[in-house]
C-alpha cells in the first residue's frame, strides 16, 4: 500500500472512532489516536505501511494548528499572562527536570539518562491542549491564555535544550553552540517583523484584489508553511515559525479570512497528527511494563499537575485557574518525541527507556481530555465542600439584590444586555466563569460573581430565591441545559429566557418549560430577508407577514405560548399592517399653505396624516394648526379607497403610488 492508500484508511477509521467517541460522549480526538492505535504496525491486522511518512504530514498538521492559533493571537494576548510566561515558565521547565531527575534516580537510571528524563518530561502538549480547549470552549478565557503563554515559552525552551543535552560530556561546546542560536532566533524575529509590516499586509492585498478563494487559501498555506520551513532552515522549530507567521498575519485586515478558510486544512492534517500519536503505542510493551508505566504516569502527572496549580497560584491567579492549568498542562508534549530521538541518536539514552518515555507520553495525551474535562466539576466540588469560603463577587450592592435579572454569562450578548440594564437603573448580576470577563465587567461596574453558572453554590450567590428573571446567554447548549435545570429544580415557575444556534435543540428547552429562545442566527436571517425585500421594493405589510410567519413556525415549538401572548403577537401584527404611504406635496396643491384643521383631511377623505417630513426633520401626530408648506412630505394612512380620495382631492392630476417611497431623515 502506498501513502494515498494509508491516508484514505486513517481518515476512515478516524471518522468511525470518532463518531463513537462523540456518541459516547468523549473528545473526538481520542478516537483519532484510537484509530492510529488500531493501524499501527504494532497491533497487527490491516496495517498502516508508510508510518515515517505519515508521521512527517503529522507535523504539517502541528505547524497548521499553531498557524491558526497564531492568526487568532494578539501580543495584545499576552499582557495579562506575560509574568507567568516569561518567569513562570523557565521555573516550571527547571522544576519538571529535577521532579524527572528525582524519578530517574529512583528507577536507577544514572545522572545523565536521568536529566534527559527530566528535559522530556517538563514539556506539555501544544497540540493536545489547543485541541481540547477547542472542543471544551474553553479558548479565549484567561486560563487558556495562560497554558498558551507557557506553551510558547517551552517551544522556544526546546532549541537550547536540543543544543544543550547532546553536549553534557563537552560543556564548552554546548555553550558555543548555544550562543549562534540565540542570534539567529533573534534575527528571526527582526525579519518577521518587517515582513509582517511591510511585505505581508502588500502581499495579500494583491491576493486578495486577485478575487480568487483558491489563490487566497495557498497564498496563507504557503506563508505559513513556507516561513516555518525558513524556521527550521535556521535551526529552530518548525511549528514555531509557523505560529509566528500566523501571529504576524493576524494584524493584517485579511486576518480573520485567512483564519476561517485554514481551519479545514488544519482540521485534517491534526487528524493525522493524533493518529501518528497512536501508531507509536505499542501494546505489547504497554502490557510488558505496565507497572513502570502507570508508575510514571502518576508520577509525572501529580507532579507537573502540582507544580503547574503551584505556580499559578504563586503568580496570583485564582479561582478556578490554578485547577484549569494544573489539569490541563499534566502531560508530556510532542516535542519530547523529537527530544528523544536526538538522545536515542547520539547514545545519552536507550531505547528501552525512550520506548518507556514514548508510551508514557502516549498515555498522558489520551488522558488529557478526560482530566481537563472534570476541571469543572472538580472546583463545584472544592467549593462545595469548603461552604465557609464566600464566592468572588464584584460590584453587588450593599442592599443585595431582589426582583434582578441574572445573566449567565457575560459573552456579547450578556454584556450587551447588561449595557442597556445599567442604562434603565434596573437590577442585575452577570454570572462569568472567564477571569478576563470579569476584570472587564469590574472596570464597567457591572455586578459580577465569578463562578459556573451549572453550578446551586453560584446561583445562589447570585440571589436566584429573589430574581425576577434568568437570562441564559452561554453560547453552548449543554451549559445551557444544566444552567436551566438548575433553575427549574431551585425555582420551577422562575421566567428563563436562553440562546441557542440550533432549532433542533428547542425541544430539550420546551421540556424544561423556559418561557422564550432566542436564536441569533435565526434572527440575523430574518432581519437580511427584511432588508433584501425591502431594497426589492416588497411592500412593508407583505415583509412583515412574511419574516413573522417564518418566526410563528419556530415559536410554535417553544413552551409558554399561553392566549395572552398569542393576543400580544397579533396586536404586533397588526400594529405592522398599517401600509404608510408617503406622498410628495407640490406647489399646486389644495393644501398647501393650509392647516390640517382647515383642510379637513379625515372627514373629506378618510385617510389621517400621522407624520411630516419638512427640512429631513420629522414631525409625528402634527395637529389641526399645523400648516403644510410645498415640498413637504407627509405619511398618509387609510384604505386604498381612502388614499385614492386623498390624491383626487388635494394632489389632481397625481396617481398613487404602489411601492412604498424611502425616506431620508
Amino acid at each position: 500500500m502506498g501513502i494515498a492508500t494509508d491516508i484514505i484508511l486513517l481518515v476512515v477509521a478516524s471518522f468511525f472512532c470518532g463518531l463513537l467517541m462523540y456518541r459516547l460522549g468523549q473528545p473526538v480526538i481520542l478516537g483519532y489516536i484510537i484509530a492510529g492505535i488500531l493501524l499501527g504496525p504494532h497491533t497487527g491486522g490491516l496495517t498502516v505501511s508508510s508510518t515515517h511518512e505519515i508521521e512527517l504530514l503529522a507535523e504539517i498538521g502541528v505547524a497548521l494548528l499553531l498557524f491558526a492559533l497564531g492568526l487568532e493571537f494578539s501580543l495584545k494576548d499576552l499582557k495579562p499572562v506575560k509574568k507567568i510566561a516569561l518567569i513562570g515558565t523557565p521555573i516550571q521547565i527547571l522544576l519538571c527536570i529535577g521532579l524527572g531527575f528525582g524519578i530517574g534516580r529512583f528507577m536507577g537510571l544514572s545522572w545523565q539518562p536521568s536529566l534527559w528524563l527530566g528535559a522530556l518530561i517538563s514539556l506539555s502538549s501544544t497540540m493536545v491542549i489547543l485541541k481540547t480547549l477547542m472542543n471544551q470552549g474553553w479558548l479565549g478565557t484567561l486560563s487558556s491564555k495562560v497554558m498558551i503563554g507557557m506553551l510558547i515559552v517551552q517551544d522556544l525552551a526546546v532549541i537550547p535544550m536540543m543544543i544543550i543535552l547532546p553536549q553534557l560530556s563537552d560543556p564548552d561546546m554546548g555553550l558555543s553552540v548555544l550562543g549562534p542560536a540565540v542570534i539567529k532566533a533573534a534575527i528571526f524575529m527582526a525579519g518577521m517583523i518587517l515582513l509582517g509590516t511591510r511585505l505581508l499586509p502588500r502581499l495579500m492585498t494583491y491576493i486578495a484584489r486577485l478575487g480568487s478563494r483558491e489563490l487566497f487559501l495557498i497564498a496563507i498555506t504557503a506563508i505559513g508553511l513556507g516561513i516555518g520551513y525558513l524556521t527550521q532552515l535556521a535551526g529552530l522549530s518548525f511549528a514555531f515559525g509557523a505560529f509566528v507567521a500566523g501571529m504576524v498575519l493576524s494584524e493584517s485586515e485579511y486576518g480573520h479570512q485567512a483564519l476561517s478558510d485554514i481551519i479545514p486544512l488544519r482540521d485534517l492534517f491534526g487528524l493525522l497528527f493524533f493518529a501518528s500519536v497512536g501508531m507509536l503505542l505499542d501494546p505489547v510493551f504497554l502490557l510488558d511494563h505496565v507497572q513502570e508505566i502507570m508508575i510514571l504516569v502518576l508520577a509525572v502527572s501529580l507532579g507537573k499537575g502540582l507544580i503547574f496549580a503551584g505556580l499559578a497560584r504563586i503568580f496570583k491567579y485564582g479561582n478556578v485557574i490554578p485547577m484549569a492549568v494544573g489539569l490541563g498542562m499534566f502531560q508530556i508534549g510532542e516535542f519530547s518525541f523529537v527530544l528523544a530521538r536526538i538522545g536515542v541518536a547520539t547514545g545519552s539514552i536507550t531505547q528501552e527507556l525512550f520506548s518507556l518515555v514514548l508510551t508514557t507520553t502516549v498515555v498522558t495525551m489520551v488522558l488529557t481530555p478526560l482530566v481537563s474535562g472534570m476541571t469543572a466539576r472538580l472546583y463545584a466540588l472544592k467549593k462545595r465542600l469548603r461552604k465557609q469560603d464566600p464566592m468572588e463577587t464584584i460590584n453587588i450592592p450593599k442592599t443585595g439584590l431582589h426582583n434582578h435579572v441574572i445573566i449567565a454569562g457575560f459573552g456579547r450578548i450578556g454584556s450587551q444586555v447588561a449595557q442597556v440594564l445599567q442604562c434603565l437603573g434596573l437590577p442585575f448580576v452577570a454570572i462569568e466563569l472567564d477571569q478576563y470577563r470579569v476584570d472587564s465587567a469590574k472596570q464597567a461596574g457591572v455586578p459580577v460573581i465569578y463562578g459556573d453558572s451549572c453550578h446551586e453554590i453560584v446561583l445562589e450567590a447570585a440571589s436566584l430565591s429573589t430574581a425576577a428573571l434568568v437570562l441564559i446567554t452561554l453560547p453552548g447548549i449543554v451549559q445551557a441545559r444544566e444552567v436551566a435545570a438548575q433553575v427549574r429544580r431551585i425555582r420551577p415557575r422562575l421566567p428563563i429566557v436562553a440562546r441557542t444556534s440550533d432549532k433542533e435543540c428547542l425541544g430539550i428547552f420546551k421540556e424544561l418549560n423556559v418561557q422564550d429562545v432566542v436564536m441569533p442566527e435565526f434572527e440575523a436571517g430574518l432581519e437580511m430577508t427584511r432588508k433584501t425585500l425591502a431594497y426589492l421594493h416588497i411592500p412593508a405589510p407583505r415583509i412583515y407577514q412574511y419574516t413573522e410567519s417564518l418566526r410563528e413556525q419556530v415559536s410554535a415549538s417553544l413552551p409558554g405560548q399561553t392566549n395572552e401572548y398569542t393576543l400580544l403577537q397579533q396586536l404586533k401584527s397588526a400594529e405592522h399592517l398599517f401600509d404608510l404611504q408617503w406622498v410628495d406635496i407640490t406647489e399646486d396643491s389644495p393644501l398647501t399653505d393650509r392647516t390640517l384643521g382647515e383642510a379637513d383631511i379625515r372627514q373629506a377623505t378618510g385617510a389621517s396624516v400621522v407624520g411630516v417630513v419638512r427640512n429631513k426633520e420629522l414631525t409625528i401626530n402634527p395637529g389641526a394648526s399645523f400648516k403644510v408648506h410645498a415640498g413637504d412630505m407627509v405619511a398618509l394612512i387609510g384604505t386604498d379607497q381612502a388614499r385614492e380620495t386623498f390624491f383626487k382631492t388635494f394632489l389632481p392630476g397625481a396617481s398613487s403610488p404602489v411601492s412604498c417611497k424611502k425616506v431620508e431623515i
